[in-house]
């Protein structure tokens, strides 16, 4: 059965990057139709010569036959229902990161990921010339407002009750139409199949494993370790307490070592949104640089040749480098 639903999901992906059909027409603008107008009832089932639009892998818009997106129904699943009387928000403390990442290594283990994959990321950033550079670990924010859920034509990604934007890989089509609607750029596309889906387990959208080739990914907030009472990787992994996480509804959030009431810890650390002006009501704050507890170049201290090239690019490590150079 299990490799029949895998067969299945393969041929969808495949019709796509074949150009949905050689005579398909492909349409230059125009509203998608919702998710829940794509859910196909079975083959045969909708009106011969109903087209729906799609994004194919090329980043084409293009009007196929219902009838090949066949696909299970929507909220079929516990993982699609979020945890009763929870609303889940992330606090990251920008005083205290040093660019450990052993958030972004645990989360790679938890979720079973390649090194290529990064459901966490971690940027260098400096807001003018003239100030200081700070560490930025940047999960996915599970928006209130989540611009991937709107464009997504088959419903692969929905919100749930609790907050959590999710991904489930077996309606997933692979277009990437979410990656491109995300203004924050967190999430990643499994181009092939490596170590890192080879799993044997069942399917769940919560843990994310095992992965799936020709789909989308990313941060999931771990809803799974959430239904035991346990905190995501990247909290219990960051040896500084860097990330708090908790339930805005309840006004509580931990890193494991201290709990704090979260609109007191907003308030008190003048707490923001990242890009909050996009409109999508991120449910990650950020608590500012201010008093760092580490200087920021111990951040780059120990980093391997591929990791430490990312920040190259920047204003910090160029001026580095210039002093060095003695220019």
């Amino acid at each position: 059965m299990g490799d029949k639903k895998n067969d299945d999901c393969n041929s969808r992906r495949k019709f796509l990057k074949l150009g949905l059909l050689a005579g398909a027409g492909t349409v230059a603008s125009g509203a998608l139709v919702t998710a829940g107008a794509l859910i196909a009832k079975g083959h045969g089932t909708a009106d011969a010569g109903e087209k729906i639009k799609v994004l194919t892998t090329t980043g084409e818009v293009m009007e196929v036959d219902r009838n090949f997106l066949t696909l299970a129904p929507v909220g079929r699943k516990e993982s699609h229902i979020g945890l009763p009387g929870r609303k889940f928000v992330m606090v990251i403390d920008l005083a205290r990161c040093k660019n450990a990442r052993k958030c972004v290594e645990e989360c790679q283990k938890g979720h079973n990921l390649s090194k290529d994959q990064e459901f966490m990321k971690v940027y260098l950033l400096q807001d003018s010339e003239k100030t200081a550079p700070y560490w930025f670990p940047k999960p996915c924010y599970h928006c209130d407002n989540p611009q991937c859920v709107s464009v997504c034509p088959v419903g692969a990604t929905y919100k749930r009750s609790d907050g959590i934007v999710l991904i489930d890989n077996e309606r997933c089509i692979g277009c990437k139409f979410c990656i491109t609607a995300c203004p924050y750029s967190t999430r990643t596309f499994s181009w092939k199949a490596e170590e890192a889906f080879e799993i044997d387990q069942p399917y769940s959208p919560e843990k994310s494993v095992p992965g799936v080739e020709g789909t989308v990914s990313k941060c999931d907030f771990c809803p799974d370790l959430a239904r035991e009472g346990k905190l995501p990787y990247c909290v219990s992994a960051c040896p500084m307490g860097v990330i708090y996480f908790g339930d805005i509804d309840e006004d509580v959030v931990t890193n494991g070592l201290e709990t704090y009431k979260f609109s007191d810890l907003i308030r008190d650390r003048s707490g923001y949104r990242h890009l909050d002006n996009l409109g999508t009501r991120p449910n990650v704050y950020y608590l500012p640089p201010v008093d760092r507890q580490f200087p920021v170049d111990r951040g780059l201290d120990g980093l391997d040749e591929e990791v430490r090239s990312r920040y190259d690019n920047t204003p910090y490590v160029k001026n580095l480098k210039n002093k060095e150079a003695g220019k």
